[in-house]
């Protein structure tokens, strides 16, 4: 699987090759490494050097250097338009906060700026000529699939409590599971995540969602889920008492998650789109029914987005699918099309997304055939946009200035005739040509 053979892009080559000629170590440093062990693309180089910050600065002071952080020994060099983070190797201090250390020791040991890093399979370090450093065996936990915190994993949470959802975020992104210490310590030291801001809570719950092994992981690790995401807590082991179920609202719920996309948007709206359920239960002789959970899914995937800090954007698709998912489809050209109008095509789409992966984890009895039923839908939508079809004003083949010019009165007439043409259009009753659209008004009184 793993090759000890790892070219760096050139402009990260070439720092290395400064930095030796200088008389330094410099290697590659982190997820670079683990992702070229593994074969995949590395997003970011890093490299780590026994240059202190000014020689650093010395060594690249014919290129853009930006002190990222020099109290940390961190440096950002530009070569050929390549950021590339370089840090001298150093000790962590005390970390009071549960996040970042209050100070930093540099060091001449590269086996020690390793050992304060989260995982072992992070703590790896490279250089083409010396070959690969691995003092706490990461090249055993990528052949194993596995998640190890450096050394003691307790010290390692109490140095950052958001390292027990990135060891998540790793096994759910990589498909790898956590070893029982790491685990362990996961559940045991959870708490920790309050002391950590919810813009970085977000991001890493968000990479979890969109993991390979999203589903096993929120099983797994519902407990440390929960301490960030409270509102989530009650569809746990929520029997639904419906024939159309055979999961709890929560298994169910995660198994919606699992048979979406893996895009950040429908992640988290399949993770919510339920939510409700638990607060609106009733029953009666044909089973459980949760009538206007929707609204109240979307209610709680405002507050929990909102805690979150999500950004704007997200969020309010994220609460307009949560508050739609429940729609019912009939599959014709006629309410596609309105969905569309209403919607956005793209809005629509992922609707329809959410709703196959809804109907693909209801009960066994139902879920074939729904959720073909959905793909035809949506095969349908696909052919509806790629033929261009009308279903927005924007695409209507007259505006208001050409109403205007046609005799219809400025203001609120404008819009209303534009939708009545829209829906006949739609309807098949007229076909969207400029001239067969302008014909079709009333004549200006003389």
């Amino acid at each position: 699987m793993m090759s000890v053979r790892i070219l760096p892009p050139a402009p990260v080559q070439k720092a290395l090759d400064m930095l030796c000629a200088a008389g330094f170590e410099a290697y590659v440093v982190g997820g670079c490494v683990r992702d070229a062990l593994r074969g995949a693309e590395p997003h970011d180089w890093d490299c780590t050097t026994n240059a202190k910050p000014d020689a650093i600065c010395a060594c690249f002071h014919e290129f853009h250097v930006i002190e990222t952080g020099l109290q940390h020994g961190t440096v950002t060099v530009v070569i050929d338009r390549m950021p590339i983070e370089i840090t001298t190797y150093r000790i962590d201090g005390v970390y009071a906060d549960h996040r970042r250390p209050e100070s930093v020791t540099f060091t001449d040991s590269l086996t020690d700026d390793l050992a304060r890093r989260d995982f072992t399979v992070n703590a790896m370090a490279y250089h083409p000529e010396h070959g690969l450093i691995d003092p706490f065996h990461g090249t055993d936990d990528l052949r194993q699939k596995c998640i190890r915190c450096v050394g003691d994993p307790a010290a390692r949470f109490n140095e950052d409590g958001l390292r027990i959802l990135r060891a998540l975020r790793f096994a759910s992104v990589l498909d790898f599971t956590v070893h029982p210490d790491t685990e362990n310590a996961v559940h045991t030291m959870k708490s920790l995540l309050q002391h950590i801001s919810a813009e970085r809570i977000d991001t890493e719950l968000t990479k979890l969602l969109c993991g390979q092994a999203a589903e096993r992981i929120l099983v797994q690790f519902a407990d440390v889920v929960f301490t960030v995401l409270h509102e989530l807590k009650p569809m746990q082991g929520f029997d639904q008492r419906n024939p159309h179920h055979d999961y709890d609202v929560w298994t169910h719920t995660l198994k919606t998650v699992a048979a979406i996309p893996p895009e950040p948007v429908l992640r988290w709206a399949a993770l919510l789109h339920d939510s409700g359920k638990p607060h609106c239960f009733t029953m009666d002789e044909r089973g459980g029914h949760f009538y206007g959970h929707a609204e109240i899914s979307a209610e709680i995937a405002v507050r929990a987005l909102t805690a979150m800090k999500s950004d704007r954007r997200r969020l309010d698709r994220v609460v307009e699918l949560v508050k739609a998912h429940d729609f019912v489809w009939n599959g014709t050209e006629k309410q596609i099309k309105r969905v569309v109008r209403r919607y956005g095509a793209e809005a629509a789409e992922q609707l329809l997304l959410l709703h196959m992966a809804d109907v693909s984890a209801q009960a066994a009895a139902y879920r074939a055939e729904r959720v073909a039923q959905a793909q035809q839908i949506l095969e349908t939508l696909h052919r509806l946009c790629a033929e261009e079809a009308c279903m927005s004003l924007r695409q209507l083949a007259v505006n208001g200035r050409d109403l205007i010019a046609a005799g219809v009165p400025e203001g609120k007439a404008v819009g209303e005739t534009l939708n009545r043409l829209l829906d006949a259009v739609m309807d098949g009753t007229l076909s969207n040509e400029r001239s067969a659209l302008l014909q079709s008004l009333p004549e200006s009184p003389s």
